[in-house]
């Protein structure tokens, strides 16, 4: 995930499940090699590794490059403990600072001892029951968009059973279809294949062929 700061810089988030430190090092400095090349923007990056890496991976040495992103330990921080403190702040109304947003969003990553779909879903329905709308939809948002990261597909899919199809949960899954389908446009994939993948209608599909051709012609 890659944000634009206020500052003009680019801040490059990257989510590591696995313990291949070396092949996840290879493909952000490429990411992020792409990305200055691109905009000549400055490029900071945080690999945050979820719970299953408990040491600090070595720095990316190939001569005269280094690579040394910071790094963020998930195992360092008690999920279990994490969702108690925020269910209790939030059952008691009081007010959840920036970082107890942050806290919440990233819970699933946490070390914990429950599998991490679960926590989840149980940070996803903490974060409905969260009175400041604004941080609501925020956490909601964010929690499914970093899920999106570490699930495979059947348990995304369950997960969006989670969202009870609310209006916020409506337009992110709608925005993700249609990617999806944009990407299989561009690739010149069938008809039948976008509409199984992305699982919007034959016209919604048709509609987007028009408006991705018509992109591609203004490019040229």
């Amino acid at each position: 995930m890659v944000f634009l700061l206020e500052d003009d810089t680019y801040l490059h988030l990257a989510f590591v499940t696995g313990h291949d430190s070396k092949k996840a090092m290879l493909k952000c400095v490429g990411y992020d090699t792409r990305l200055y090349e691109r905009d000549e923007r400055l490029v900071n990056t945080a690999v945050i590794y979820t719970a299953d890496v408990k040491k600090k991976p070595n720095a990316l040495n190939i001569g005269t490059l280094t690579y040394d992103p910071g790094v963020i330990l998930m195992a360092d921080y008690d999920g279990d403990t994490t969702f108690t403190e925020l269910q209790n702040k939030i059952k008691s109304n009081q007010e959840l600072s920036d970082t107890d947003v942050l806290r919440l969003v990233l819970l699933p990553l946490m070390s914990h001892t429950m599998p991490r779909y679960e926590l989840a879903s149980s940070a996803i329905a903490l974060a409905k029951t969260i009175s400041d709308q604004q941080k609501k939809d925020a956490c909601i948002a964010a929690t499914f968009a970093f899920a999106s990261k570490y699930l495979d597909e059947e348990k995304l899919e369950n997960l969006k059973e989670v969202l009870e199809m609310t209006g916020l949960a409506k337009l992110f899954i709608m925005d993700e279809r249609v990617a999806i389908a944009r990407d299989m446009i561009k690739d010149g994939e069938p008809l039948a294949k976008i509409m199984k993948y992305s699982r919007l209608s034959e016209s919604e599909i048709l509609k987007l062929q028009e408006e991705v051709n018509d992109e591609l012609q203004t490019a040229t």
